[in-house]
């Protein structure tokens, strides 16, 4: 598919919104990085990474401690990348470029590639959301019919039963098959990756085989191998589970669209920003606790207009949006509670896996 094109707008919605939040942090006097709150929040997450590493390897408690260890473990890795590493990869957890890279970096240590995650998440998957046949992210075929364009199979009548075993493989493909599918050929599903220089080699390879070392063989030296798969199994599903789980709500709900573009001239009907709010929902925007660990990953539609702002911001600038949203007729979808936007989840696959 060539690279779709979005409506051209001479006085459009995305620049009456950006106005607005500018004038916003003008008004505060307001850094849009994430400052000491999100240094702060780093500080903890990554302790609690180091602890939770440290403990179960090296002093591993009784079963039923380390049981418990390992679930926690698996939050802090899926925190770290929702908090850390993906506000870094967008350049807004600071001021300063060095710590953003640091912070991108921290996927390196859990096992994936920040290289192949800025091509498919910053660069791919924030243009051209929901559209099938460029976005990675809705690309879990055969086994997943994420849009009414993919090819139905029979089996996809039951995705809305099976699909947890799927996402709880997440971590474990990213990390042992995604990553390697994207570097050997050299492409995020359509689009062709960067060239990557003899650095992104050296770095891509070093960490893979650093994760092979602290993940696998360290521990299976220190605990044996039974032990080692059990508390890797649950820590990974778990990790696996959650991140998925919390992207999928996103964007793959029953009020989004999954927009195509015009099979002649390659163009979509709405501006980019537009786009974005009709592929992008919210969910439980009140809870903090869970604001906090997703890294705000449920204020989603404000992080897909805005996302060199960081997290900590959207609780406010999410009042703005909603207002302009009201104000031009735009689309602002939210789910007040998680549970509604599961719910909404699991009826969106299963019309996915009956709709012709």
């Amino acid at each position: 598919m060539a690279t779709p094109k979005f409506s051209n707008v001479k006085h459009s919605f995305h620049s009456e919104l950006k106005k607005r939040i500018n004038q916003y942090f003008q008004q505060t006097g307001k850094k849009s990085t994430g400052g000491v709150a999100l240094s702060l929040k780093a500080i903890l997450l990554v302790s609690a990474f180091i602890f939770m590493y440290i403990h179960l390897v090296f002093f591993t408690p009784p079963v039923f401690w380390a049981i418990v260890e390992c679930v926690i473990f698996a939050g802090s890795i899926a925190a770290i990348g929702f908090n850390i590493m993906h506000d870094g990869a967008h350049g807004s957890f600071s001021k300063y470029k060095w710590v953003n890279e640091l912070a991108a970096f921290s996927l390196e240590v859990l096992g994936g590639s920040s290289f192949m995650w800025n091509m498919k998440h910053n660069v791919i998957h924030h243009a051209y959301t929901n559209i099938d046949g460029i976005d990675d992210d809705i690309d879990i075929q055969p086994w997943m019919r994420m849009s009414s364009t993919q090819p139905k199979y029979g089996f996809h009548k039951y995705q809305h039963r099976y699909f947890w075993v799927l996402y709880a493989m997440l971590y474990v493909l990213w990390v042992f098959v995604l990553d390697f599918q994207k570097y050997f050929k050299q492409r995020v599903g359509s689009m062709p990756l960067k060239k990557m220089s003899f650095y992104d080699h050296l770095v891509f390879w070093g960490f893979k085989l650093l994760y092979v070392f602290l993940f696998i063989g360290l521990p299976i030296y220190e605990v044996g191998f039974i032990s080692w798969l059990v508390g890797f199994l649950i820590t990974t599903l778990v990790a696996g589970f959650v991140i998925s789980i919390v992207f999928q709500l996103a964007h793959t709900v029953e009020h989004t669209h999954f927009p195509m573009p015009d099979a002649e001239t390659g163009k979509l009907d709405d501006e980019w920003a537009i786009h974005q709010l009709k592929t992008t929902a919210n969910f439980a925007p009140r809870n903090r606790v869970i604001s906090w660990f997703v890294g705000g990953l449920n204020f989603q539609i404000e992080h897909h207009l805005f996302p060199k702002i960081s997290h900590i911001h959207y609780p406010a600038i999410s009042k703005i949006i909603k207002q302009t949203c009201a104000e031009y007729d735009v689309p602002y979808i939210e789910y007040p509670k998680m549970i509604h936007a599961v719910a909404s989840h699991v009826s969106f696959l299963k019309q996915m896996g009956r709709a012709a």
